[in-house]
């Protein structure tokens, strides 16, 4: 049995056929990807719902009764930090790439991107506890060393349940400015991290990237087989060829899948989904492509008239206002299940999660 190959060779695998065909794609895109709090000026939009009122225009919610906000261009290197899940139901894949292959390689390369124009990535490792914390730098060599950490990481032996609040809560203390955060977990945790997610969003830009397998969304006809919680050991003997069982089955992972949907969205943050079987470079041009579009919806103006509702098809561009703003303006007025089972007909793996 040949020897694994080394991070660096993973690092230069990723570069070669993931980071050089996205080159050509993400170049030009690169710097409307990620505004934030610098000092010009990039557009005007909408108050929403988790603004910063710090950043409210006050002279054109005066001139358009509607409070509006500014955006401006990032024009400091962006700090990116990855909350990394490394639990034992990550460990599961029912194919050749496990959830925890998929992030590493996923976080790798949006890593890489990120760095090579100059910002800094930084992580937190978690098990079934904040293990490690690797601060945020910028340079090829940082990216090799947080490689190597998730490859080598090696979760706490002790049989507790995954504590995804936890992760979020140590963040909040632990990332002073405002920065990208990526959540990369399968979210198969206890209940409890909904409101420490919204808490998170509410400082910094989160997105979630959601680790799945397609055996966790509908359980195979195996026969009797056991299945083993992966992270508390917990063991059941089912008979998988029965249909109602499976349909049991189906059922539940269409319940988590409800109840993460609806967490996401009290957060107000965006989900990548990454499948084990997923194509990287899909994936970052998804990601691409999310970023894109709250852009232009942020600003107002770029969803398809079909899809907008009358009394936004025809908006109003703000224009910057001088001078002082009137006298008398006013402002117009879940959690997820744990579930983790893994079949083990021959290796221990981790059914749960919802797609």
């Amino acid at each position: 049995m040949s020897a694994p190959p080394s991070s660096d060779a993973i690092l230069r695998r990723l570069e070669w056929t993931v980071i050089r065909r996205l080159d050509g794609l993400l170049q030009g895109d690169y710097r409307t990807l990620f505004r934030g709090a610098g000092l010009d000026l990039a557009d005007l939009r909408e108050y929403q719902h988790h603004d910063d009122v710090r950043h409210i225009d006050w002279n054109v919610t005066a001139r358009l009764q509607t409070p509006y906000v500014r955006q401006f261009t990032e024009d400091r290197e962006l700090n990116a930090w990855f909350l990394l899940d490394l639990s034992g139901s990550i460990d599961f894949g029912s194919q050749e790439r496990t959830k925890r292959t998929v992030s590493a390689e996923f976080v790798t390369v949006l890593a890489r991107i990120l760095t090579r124009h100059g910002n800094r990535v930084g992580a937190l490792f978690y098990g079934n506890q904040v293990d490690a914390v690797l601060p945020a730098r910028s340079s090829r060599i940082h990216v090799l060393n947080l490689l190597q950490r998730m490859r080598n990481f090696v979760p706490p032996k002790a049989k507790i349940e995954t504590q995804l609040g936890d992760l979020l809560h140590a963040a909040q203390q632990m990332i002073p400015r405002r920065s990208m955060v990526f959540v990369v977990s399968d979210f198969i945790s206890t209940p409890g991290w909904t409101d420490a997610l919204a808490r998170l969003a509410q400082r910094h830009e989160v997105l979630a990237v959601r680790l799945y397998d397609a055996a966790e969304m509908e359980l195979p006809d195996l026969g009797l087989v056991t299945i083993q919680d992966a992270e508390t050991g917990e063991q059941l003997f089912v008979d998988t060829h029965d249909p109602r069982f499976r349909e049991r089955f189906v059922r539940a992972g269409e319940r988590r899948e409800a109840a993460l949907r609806e967490a996401f969205t009290h957060a107000g943050i965006d989900t990548l989904e990454l499948a084990t079987d997923d194509d990287l470079v899909d994936a970052v041009l998804r990601f691409s492509e999310m970023r894109r579009q709250r852009s232009r919806l942020s600003s107002g103006g770029s969803l398809p008239a079909h899809l907008m509702p009358e009394s936004r098809k025809n908006p109003v561009r703000p224009e910057l206002v001088e001078g002082p703003a009137p006298e008398h303006t006013r402002l117009p007025s879940t959690s997820s299940g744990r579930s983790g089972i893994q079949a083990q007909p021959e290796r221990s793996s981790g059914y749960g999660g919802a797609r």
